[in-house]
């Protein structure tokens, strides 16, 4: 099932998420704007991961101290994701 998480506080403007249903894994994640080699890296890295192991790892990473950033944004959409499936 895909989707999309529109960001506050980052330079990226939405994620979108595949997850696995069956079994809460993520199947990709792709961010719109931002730095594009970093968050192509987070993409990488939490492909395959559980939605609590990947939320656990990412929440609360602060950006220049804006209080969020992809990575944490990545952790809240997950967060509301997990509330609808």
């Amino acid at each position: 099932m895909v989707f999309d998480y529109t960001t506050r506080g980052t330079c990226s403007r939405k994620i979108t998420i595949d997850i696995n249903e069956n079994d809460k894994t993520i199947n990709s994640v792709s961010f719109l704007g931002g730095c594009n080699g970093n968050l192509k890296g987070i993409s990488a890295l939490v492909k395959g991961k559980g939605i609590d192991e990947t939320i656990a790892t990412l929440k609360g990473i602060d950006c220049n101290f804006k209080g969020t950033s992809c990575p944490d944004q990545l952790a809240r959409a997950l967060e509301s994701i997990k509330e609808e499936i």
